[in-house]
């Protein structure tokens, strides 16, 4: 079994090389050098991870980020985040690492190719989209919470998962590969080729509701 994770760290690694460390992102404010010390704290530093997650530290993390970009050049971010979690990390564990990195590498090499204006669609293999499918239905009612109505994510294929029940607001229908409804959903709405049905007003709060971390 292709382990997706891996698979889109080295594409992103190497889209990190290509593209330098100036270029924008879809992560407000940062460039490619700050996602890709983002990502080697996240596996790399125990003292900043915890702040990726919790509000309350995040000003932990943004030091550790400052003294990372500061100690280490960009090539060697890069070349770090490619080698992969150091032995001591949870992220280096067999399976919990490909479960907590499949759609965040995922997420983060969109990140780079859609902060473009002429970006284009990849078509991803089908086992892929299955496992974000997969990831996102795990994490769809906590996702959901945020969203202002009702919530229902559905395939092209018609298959459908409720997200969030209806309430005075009604429900909105959200259509979509799982990559373009895992990028919708995680905060990247303007960039993910979703297709919404309802209310329109709920739809347009729907599409500025700050999803993600």
């Amino acid at each position: 079994m292709t382990d997706y994770s891996r698979v889109e760290r080295l594409a992103l690694c190497d889209l990190f090389d290509r593209v330098g460390p100036d270029q924008p992102t879809l992560c407000e404010g940062w460039t490619t050098y700050d996602l890709a010390v983002h990502l080697y704290v996240r596996e790399a530093d125990p003292l900043a991870g915890p702040g990726i997650m919790i509000p309350a530290l995040a000003d932990t993390t943004a030091r550790r980020m400052a003294q990372t970009k500061n100690k280490y050049s960009y090539a060697e971010i890069v070349d770090k985040v490619r080698y992969g979690p150091p032995t001591f990390s949870i992220y280096s564990f067999p399976g919990l690492g490909h479960n907590l990195n499949t759609t965040e590498y995922f997420i983060h090499h969109e990140d780079v190719r859609r902060a473009v204006a002429d970006f284009v669609v990849r078509e991803l293999p089908a086992d892929q989209q299955q496992g974000l499918w997969k990831g996102l239905r795990l994490t769809a009612k906590g996702v959901a919470r945020k969203a202002p109505s009702g919530l229902v994510l559905r395939l092209p294929d018609g298959t459908s998962t409720v997200a969030k029940k209806p309430n005075e607001l009604g429900s909105v229908t959200a259509t979509g590969e799982p990559a373009e409804l895992v990028l919708f959903f995680s905060g990247r709405q303007p960039v993910a080729q979703v297709k919404l049905e309802g209310d329109a007003q709920t739809i347009d709060r729907l599409r500025t509701t700050k999803f993600g971390v």
